[in-house]
């Protein structure tokens, strides 16, 4: 082995890439926001398993959460999420079609269909929460 011979790495070209380049176009702005509003929905799934456990503890527990709940703050901020939310939710339910491939007798169920029917499940799930909460 020769003692002068050293191996050649090139270095690659890398463009350099800001930090905020999906500003630069809506359907980009679009796509970020929705992968960032999963963060909400986890924040919804942690809440409900802290008031569930919070129910278990006690109606003392239950009582320093809805307190808490219905502060001003928290409420407007609990507002932001639910909005957070429902536009994950329909931009979720409009990439359906493009995932999701039905075919029904040999022939591929419309794009539209299968966006009707998540929108119809979504709302009957909806209802059907409503009413088991609040009754009939």
């Amino acid at each position: 082995m020769n003692p002068d011979y050293r191996p050649y790495h090139p270095k690659w070209f890398r463009r350099r890439v800001p930090i905020f380049w999906w500003l630069r176009q809506a359907a980009y702005v679009k796509f970020i926001s929705r992968e960032l509003t999963c963060l909400l929905v986890a924040y919804v799934a942690i809440l409900l398993l802290v008031f569930v456990a919070a129910v278990d503890r006690g109606e003392a527990s239950y009582l320093a959460l809805v307190g808490w709940l219905s502060q001003p703050m928290v409420v407007a901020f609990h507002v932001a999420v639910l909005l957070g939310t429902l536009f994950h939710t329909v931009t979720w339910l409009n990439l359906a079609p493009m995932a999701l491939v039905v075919k029904v007798g040999g022939r591929r169920v419309p794009a539209r269909a299968i966006l009707l029917g998540h929108y119809f499940a979504w709302v009957a799930c909806t209802i059907a929460v409503a009413w088991a909460l609040v009754g009939p």
